[in-house]
């Protein structure tokens, strides 16, 4: 144990004998590391963020608007626009088998909101009860829209949280009233916050009122008849039967409408499930990218550990020579050049990590841009390249160590 302390010693007094050598290589490896943990936290970071922002849409939820028919496919001109309506919602819902659960929305943006202590501009949306789960509103206090509320097409309202900050300023909202263009409305609920950590999300500054009620005084602009609606929302019976769900729903659509399902160009929807795996094989790509920089970060830091340690036994010929003619052994040389390839590429590592950290930890605290998560370190990603890096150093350290081990007493004495 004793002989192992004194080889231990002997490595680091041997790193400090040449500082500038030894900083230079760690700082080569340490940058290395640090580079490529920051890039990692920083995928992790937008890959968690794009996640969010589309869970905040709901889990699993498909979007269907109104569009525009091509006279001829694929032409971009004389099209014949049209407007979801309330009929299309009820055959959807009855006649597509792979859709659990959809919901018709009318949506308007330029009603004017009063209460008694300000006045406010926001997005006001008529929504039947199932709404709010498949678009996962939470409540914060109060209720959400019942169905004896679409039934009887009361006057009452849920606020967002930013609506609330905006109309009652402070004030608890739920039990007072508002005016929405001048049309009196109770406030029901307050609607918690919808973006996780962020308070930013538009749906934060909505106003939620029964359906019936939207339509009686807010319908659709510009429509030709009352029972437009401005999209649905509907999500599939497992996240796999998504494809099939949305083609359900366009032939009803289409034949609602009077034109090809087929005629893709006449659809305007979109799937955040599809989306969602869109990003998430854009990050695979990027995990793989990361992947092979980090493989020639790891080849680049063995490289220059070798070279370092094949100067270190050139440099240092005579002296293993004197130590093994006053009978050190070959694994005690063998065990001492290893050390050193392990202990520059492990300490070296570590500051790496230490320092991506810091960073990080400091990116955490700046306002982050929407779609976009704090940073941070992946552990797993951490231990792989401190790991990775203290077997490449011991691989690396291998071939000029045994060089070290191998030399005759008598001719490294004779070297100059």
């Amino acid at each position: 144990m004793r002989k192992f302390f004194d080889i231990v010693q002997q490595t680091f007094s041997t790193l400090w004998a040449h500082k500038l050598r030894s900083f230079l290589t760690m700082f080569g490896v340490a940058w290395g590391v640090g580079s490529l943990l920051l890039l990692v936290g920083l995928g992790e970071g937008f890959r968690l963020g794009q996640h969010e922002q589309l869970s905040t849409l709901g889990q699993d939820v498909l979007f269907m608007f109104g569009g525009n028919i091509p006279a001829v496919p694929g032409q971009h001109t004389d099209r014949r626009p049209y407007k979801l309506t309330y009929a299309d919602y009820v055959a959807a819902q009855s006649e597509a088998p792979h859709v659990r659960a959809i919901t018709p929305v009318i949506s308007r943006g330029d009603l004017q909101s009063a209460s008694d202590h300000a006045t406010s501009n926001g997005q006001v949306l008529g929504v039947e009860p199932n709404f709010g789960t498949i678009r996962s509103i939470p409540i914060a206090s109060g209720r959400w829209i019942s169905e004896a509320d679409v039934t009887e097409a009361r006057h009452v309202a849920v606020v967002g949280i930013e609506m609330r900050k905006n109309l009652f300023q402070g004030e608890a909202p739920v039990g007072n009233h508002i005016l929405l263009n001048g049309i009196r409305f109770e406030v029901v609920g307050l609607a918690d916050n919808v973006g996780g950590r962020r308070e930013d999300n538009p749906r934060n500054a909505a106003i939620y009122i029964p359906f019936t009620t939207m339509r009686e005084h807010f319908p659709v602009k510009d429509a030709d008849t009352r029972d437009a609606i401005s999209y649905m929302n509907y999500q599939p019976r497992s996240r796999e039967d998504h494809e099939l769900a949305k083609e359900e729903v366009r032939r009803v659509v289409a034949r609602q409408h009077g034109f090809d399902p087929s005629n893709h160009e006449a659809f305007e929807d979109w799937d955040t499930v599809k989306s969602e795996e869109m990003v998430g094989k854009i990050f695979d790509g990027m995990d793989y990218f990361l992947g092979g920089v980090g493989i020639v970060t790891l080849a680049l830091g063995a490289i220059g550990i070798i070279n370092i340690m094949l100067v270190a036994v050139a440099e240092r010929t005579r002296e293993i020579g004197l130590r093994k003619a006053l009978g050190a052994t070959r694994r005690n040389i063998l065990t001492q050049f290893l050390l050193e390839g392990v202990v520059l590429t492990g300490f070296s590592g570590g500051v790496g990590v230490v320092a991506a950290g810091g960073l990080m930890a400091v990116l955490a605290k700046l306002p982050q841009p929407p779609g976009f998560d704090t940073p941070r370190l992946v552990p797993v990603s951490a231990f792989i390249a401190v790991a990775s890096l203290a077997l490449a150093g011991i691989a690396a350290g291998v071939y000029p160590a045994r060089k070290a081990a191998m030399l005759e007493p008598v001719e490294a004495l004779r070297q100059e």
